[in-house]
C-alpha cells in the first residue's frame, strides 16, 4: 500500500539536517507498516523494538544509559552489528519506555551517525506531559488516514487521478466519463475511509459489510485507550466528547458547544479530555476567527468545531449503511453535509492550519486558510446546488483575491470563484496562480 509520507522518510534520510525522528499519528493509521517497509528497502538492515512486546529489553532500558550503551545492547541482544548509516533502529510503542524517549537528545548529539525512527500509537498523550524533552535534537513527522489519493492508489484506480488538472483561471476540466466516475469513487471513500486496515480488508474481499465491522473494532479500541491511559473519572469526559461528535457535526451550527456533551458541563472541566483526544490524534479542531488576516490565528476566537480524524470512522459511528451511502437516501441527503465537510477537513488538514469565519449567525465560510500569504475562504457543498450567500457576503465586505467552492460539480472559474470538485479539494493547496 503506497503511503505518500514514504517520500518524506527518504527525504529525512538523506537531509543534512536529520535527527532522531519522532513519527506522531492515531492509532492504526499504518506507522508501523510503513516504517517496517522503508526499513526494508532502504537499509541494509535494521533493528525494530515494539516497547508493549519486548518486556524483557524494556526492562533493561527503564535506566537512564548513555547512547553508546543503549547500542551495546542492542547488539548484545538482537545477536547483530549496528552500522552507522546502514542499519536503522526503530522503537515502536515508544510512550512505553520513557528513558528511550529521552536518550534521544544524547544520540543526536554525539551520536547522530545512527538512523533511529521512534513512533507510538499514543505517542502524543506521552510527549505532552514528557519532563524531558529532547527539545531541539529530534525531526518531527506526522501520519493520517490514507488520502481520497492515496485510497484511490490503492485500490489499483490510480490512473484516474492523471485526467484531474492542476487549480489555475484557464481551468480544464475533467471529462465527464471520468468525473462521474471519480465521484462514484468519492462516495465509496466516504464509506470505507482511510484506515488501513478497512482499505487492505475492503482490497482483498470488496465486502462493505466487513468495512463495517472493522470500523466498530477500531472505535472500541479507541474507547478502550481511554480507561487504559486516563483516569476513571477522564475517561468518561473524553468518551462523552468523543461520542457528541456526530450530534455536533449534524446540526446546522456545528459548533462545539459543552452542554451537548453533558447539561452541567463546564469548559474548564472538559479541557483536558478534548485534549486527551487532540493529542492522541483521533480529532481535528478547527477554531473560528473574527477576523480573515495574516496570521489567522492571532484572530481566532473561543468557537470551535471538532472533526473526527477518518470521514468513514465518522460513518460507522452514526450507523450509516451502505445503501444510504452509495445511494440516493433522505437520511444521508440530512447528514450528508457533516459527512462531506469532515471529508474536507480531513484532507486539507495535514497540510495547512484551518479556520473558519462567522458573522452574527448571517453568513458563515466553511474553512478559511492562508496560502502564500493570501487568506482564502472556502466553500464546502455536499451537492451540485451551488448557491453562495455566503461567498458573496463575505466578498463585498473583505474582497479576496480568490474564492475557492467545492462541490459534485466540475472545475469552473467565474471571475475570482474556483470551482474545485471534492475529489480534487487537495489542488486548492496547491493553488498559486493569484495574478
Amino acid at each position: 500500500m503506497k503511503r505518500d509520507i514514504y517520500k518524506k522518510l527518504v527525504k529525512w534520510k538523506k537531509s543534512t539536517r536529520r535527527k532522531p525522528l519522532i513519527l506522531c499519528g492515531a492509532r492504526q493509521v499504518g506507522k508501523t507498516y510503513v516504517l517496517k517497509e522503508f526499513a526494508s528497502k532502504e537499509y541494509e538492515s535494521n533493528i525494530y523494538i515494539n516497547f508493549e512486546e519486548e518486556t524483557k529489553i524494556k526492562n533493561v532500558f527503564e535506566e537512564d544509559l548513555p547512547a553508546e550503551k543503549i547500542i551495546e545492547y542492542l547488539e548484545i541482544y538482537f545477536h547483530q552489528k549496528i552500522y552507522p548509516g546502514k542499519t536503522l533502529i526503530f522503537f515502536d510503542e515508544i510512550q512505553s519506555s520513557p528513558q528511550i524517549l529521552k536518550s534521544l537528545k544524547y544520540f543526536n548529539e554525539k551520536f547522530n551517525e545512527y538512523h533511529i525512527i521512534t513512533a507510538g500509537s499514543l505517542l502524543g498523550i506521552s510527549l505532552s506531559g514528557a519532563q524531558s524533552f529532547p527539545v531541539g535534537k529530534v525531526n518531527f513527522l506526522d501520519m493520517y488516514p490514507l488520502s481520497f489519493d492515496e485510497f484511490v492508489t490503492a485500490i489499483g484506480k490510480e490512473k484516474i487521478l492523471t485526467v484531474v488538472p492542476e487549480l489555475k483561471k484557464k481551468q480544464e476540466r475533467v471529462p465527464e466519463p471520468f468525473h462521474k466516475e471519480l465521484l462514484e469513487l468519492l462516495k465509496l471513500y466516504y464509506y470505507v475511509g482511510g484506515m488501513p486496515e478497512v482499505v487492505a480488508n475492503y482490497i482483498t474481499n470488496k465486502n462493505l459489510d466487513q468495512t463495517r465491522e472493522i470500523q466498530h473494532e477500531i472505535l472500541t479500541s479507541y474507547i478502550n485507550d481511554f480507561s487504559k491511559h486516563s483516569s476513571k473519572n477522564e475517561a468518561l469526559k473524553i468518551r462523552q466528547i468523543w461520542e457528541s461528535i456526530p450530534l455536533h457535526l449534524s446540526k446546522e451550527n456545528k459548533n462545539f458547544i459543552l452542554s451537548a456533551v453533558k447539561s452541567s458541563a463546564r469548559a474548564r472541566e472538559y479541557e483536558t479530555a478534548l485534549q486527551w483526544l487532540f493529542d492522541a490524534g483521533l480529532i481535528i479542531k478547527v477554531s473560528n476567527v473574527s477576523k480573515p488576516l495574516i496570521p489567522l490565528k492571532a484572530y481566532s476566537e473561543k468557537q470551535f468545531k471538532v472533526y473526527m480524524l477518518d470521514v468513514g470512522l465518522l460513518g460507522a459511528m452514526t450507523n450509516l449503511n451502505q445503501e444510504t451511502l452509495l445511494f440516493k437516501n433522505e437520511l444521508f441527503t440530512h447528514f450528508k453535509g457533516a459527512l462531506v465537510e469532515n471529508y474536507v477537513v480531513q484532507q486539507l488538514f495535514p497540510f495547512k492550519e484551518l479556520f473558519y469565519w462567522s458573522s452574527s449567525g448571517i453568513a458563515e465560510i466553511d474553512l478559511i486558510i492562508n496560502i502564500n500569504d493570501y487568506i482564502c475562504p472556502v466553500e464546502i457543498k455536499a451537492g451540485i446546488n451551488l448557491k453562495a450567500k455566503s461567498l458573496i457576503l463575505y466578498q463585498k465586505k473583505y474582497n479576496p483575491f480568490v474564492l475557492f467552492r467545492s462541490s459534485m460539480s466540475n472545475f469552473n472559474v467565474q471571475k475570482k470563484l474556483f470551482d474545485c470538485p471534492l475529489y480534487a479539494v487537495n489542488k486548492i493547496i496547491n493553488f498559486n496562480d493569484f495574478k
